[in-house]
């Protein structure tokens, strides 16, 4: 019989997270699931903790070296589970995580897409994330637009989604040729073509070690472009304005690189109708200012304050 969920975790150098990360997920208060993690040729002691735990759930797979997207593509290929629940190997679930994302699926079964909100782990404490829906209220459920949505934060993210396994049927999976932020491509797609049934409760951790990836400045070669969405943007006012928010941040990370080239190609791209005054500025200073910028941003996040150019 299939499993109700099939949990798929890629996973590459968590040692030091993976063993918590699943027994938050064995913690469920909802039963019926099985685990697949695709251990994408770690070269740390990940192998060893998934193969020290003794849990029947847990199936295990291995591959050389192929980066995030090839790795979570695998996990869905060998999932037989009724719904797939993302979930990132250093991440972590509230132990009614899984049970809540059920009732949804009870409430909303013409819906394929669900998600939860997300709490962000900092050097002190959680900080709750924002999302753009309008008069957002704790506890609530939300049939919304992805991107109208998600002009702040993200609504999906890589440990708070659950699809039906016909989107990606109809969506496609992640993109192997994009290196880093392949799940933002994803949403799109799956933006382009599905409501998301959306609860407003901090069910998921999402962890932000000083040893993520996601701390980290990352290449904006390894970015997606957004090329393959130009003409639905023509069409689509809400998914422009998304995209156009991803464009400002490649814009910045290109000023942070000293990349002119790559800075031309997204700030040409953009309506600046859709940026706010501070994004506005900021596309306007030199590297030497946006860096400064960025810098004093991260300092100070240690001390609990946090700043975004997105609100």
């Amino acid at each position: 019989m299939k499993p109700f969920f099939s949990v798929l975790i890629s996973l590459y150098n968590k040692e030091n997270f993976i063993k918590s990360t699943l027994e938050s997920v064995r913690a469920q208060t909802f039963h019926d699931f099985e685990i697949i993690v695709v251990n994408d040729g770690s070269t740390d002691g990940s192998e060893a903790v998934v193969q020290s735990i003794s849990y029947h759930r847990i199936r295990y797979f291995k591959q050389d070296n192929k980066g995030a997207a090839s790795a979570r593509n695998a996990a869905i290929s060998n999932a037989n589970g009724k719904y797939f629940a993302l979930l990132d190997a250093d991440d972590l679930w509230q132990e009614n995580y899984l049970e809540t994302i059920h009732q949804l699926i009870l409430s909303y079964p013409n819906q394929k897409v669900y998600a939860t909100a997300v709490s962000i782990e900092t050097a002190n404490g959680e900080i709750r994330s924002v999302y753009s829906i309008k008069n957002i209220t704790d506890g609530e459920i939300y049939l919304v637009d992805y991107f109208e949505s998600s002009y702040i934060n993200t609504l999906l993210t890589s440990s708070s989604t659950v699809v039906h396994p016909s989107v990606f049927a109809k969506t496609g999976t992640y993109d192997t040729s994009i290196k880093s932020g392949q799940d933002t491509d994803l949403w799109i797609r799956i933006g382009i073509h599905y409501k998301i049934v959306f609860i407003n409760l901090p069910l998921v951790t999402y962890r932000y070690g000083k040893e993520s990836l996601s701390n980290k400045i990352k290449r904006v070669v390894d970015k997606p472009k957004f090329d393959n969405y130009t003409d639905l943007e023509a069409v689509n006012p809400s998914m422009k304005k998304f995209i156009d928010l991803n464009r400002f941040s490649m814009a910045i990370l290109s000023k942070l690189e000293n990349d002119q080239i790559s800075f031309n190609r997204f700030e040409k791209a953009i309506d600046y109708k859709n940026l706010n005054k501070k994004q506005q500025f900021l596309l306007k200073q030199p590297p030497s200012v946006v860096r400064c910028f960025y810098f004093f941003k991260k300092r100070i996040e240690y001390l609990g304050i946090h700043l975004s150019a997105f609100k």
